[in-house]
């Protein structure tokens, strides 16, 4: 066995324990961060992972553990699937000779599409996470509903929306 399947085979199986290292984390805290959210209550920050029964407060270690390890699930796939093309390159070449595409020619568009999409997909993971952390939402706007602008006298009915932390008039709704 050469070197360069030593280290395929090597990515391949330090990929796969990742994969299933995630997969009982995610099992013993219940969820991820990437899709959980930071919450502000007073001068403290709450975190919040997302799971399959809503989300689950935890702490801020578990909180960016939890999205780093997210995040590195997509340079996992990006180097086993580049490994194992790496290792079915010579029957992968073999096999294209009279075709349209070569095989070298196939092979390269194929690992410049694997990288290409893995990185977009890593980078939108790491601007989510990170705008989880810097933007934390305050605590009425967790879910949509309805809520009430009191201003002297006055008071108008509000939409509460999550997107953003911001509260919307509903223009169907008159002043009080």
């Amino acid at each position: 066995m050469d070197r360069r399947t030593r280290i395929c085979i090597w990515i391949i199986v330090i990929g796969l324990a990742n994969f299933l290292a995630y997969t009982l984390v995610y099992m013993y805290i219940e969820g991820e961060a990437v899709n959980g959210y930071v919450e502000t209550a007073g001068e403290r920050l709450h975190y919040y992972l997302q799971s399959w029964d809503g989300p689950r407060e935890v702490s801020r270690a578990e909180f960016i553990y939890s999205g780093v390890h997210s995040i590195s699930i997509w340079v996992t796939v990006a180097a086993i699937m580049l490994a194992m093309l790496t290792l079915a390159k010579e029957r992968i070449a073999s096999s294209m000779r009279s075709t349209i595409i070569r095989g070298r020619t196939f092979m390269t568009i194929l690992a410049t599409i694997i990288t290409f999409t893995t990185a977009v997909i890593t980078i939108w993971f790491i601007l989510q996470f990170s705008h989880r952390l810097a933007a934390p939402r305050r605590p009425e706007m967790r879910e949509p509903g309805i809520g009430i602008r009191e201003s002297g006298k006055t008071a108008q009915l509000l939409l509460l929306s999550p997107i953003h932390g911001s509260r919307i008039p509903d223009p169907g709704l008159p002043c009080l």
